[in-house]
């Protein structure tokens, strides 16, 4: 799996930016987290708001290689910076999942089935 090293005069542009998004979460974001934090989805350890390379992804599973993003309104006017993101993340071996708002607050089995369903084709964690 990728393990992402940023470097370091990135890493203290971002790191404020990251923390910044960390404290102040959408509702979906912070239902969604809520099931990830503490290894408490299937002992897999997540980030919240984590620096890949240039991007800060809303969570990320170093070892199974997986980013989850929960879009907002904002991305329906934003598809061409959501590809173009998808596609570096992919094409550096990470597995990205994207779920709507109304997704993770209106059906969050459904959304933590699709999430396990990923976990499950990666090793590691505690399955």
């Amino acid at each position: 799996m990728s393990h992402w090293h940023t470097p370091a005069e990135l890493w203290e542009k971002l790191k404020p930016v990251a923390r910044e998004m960390r404290h102040a979460p959408t509702e979906a974001e912070r239902v969604l987290w809520q099931h990830l934090r503490n290894r408490r989805l299937r002992g897999y350890k997540f980030r919240r708001q984590h620096p890949v390379e240039r991007f800060i992804v809303d969570f990320y599973c170093s070892e199974a290689g997986l980013v989850l993003e929960v879009d907002g309104p904002i991305h329906q006017y934003t598809p061409e910076e959501d590809a173009i993101r998808q596609e570096f993340l992919e094409a550096h071996g990470l597995r990205v999942l994207r779920f709507r708002n109304g997704e993770v607050l209106g059906s969050i089995g459904s959304v933590l089935d699709a999430i396990i369903a990923a976990l499950g084709d990666s090793a590691g964690g505690d399955t």
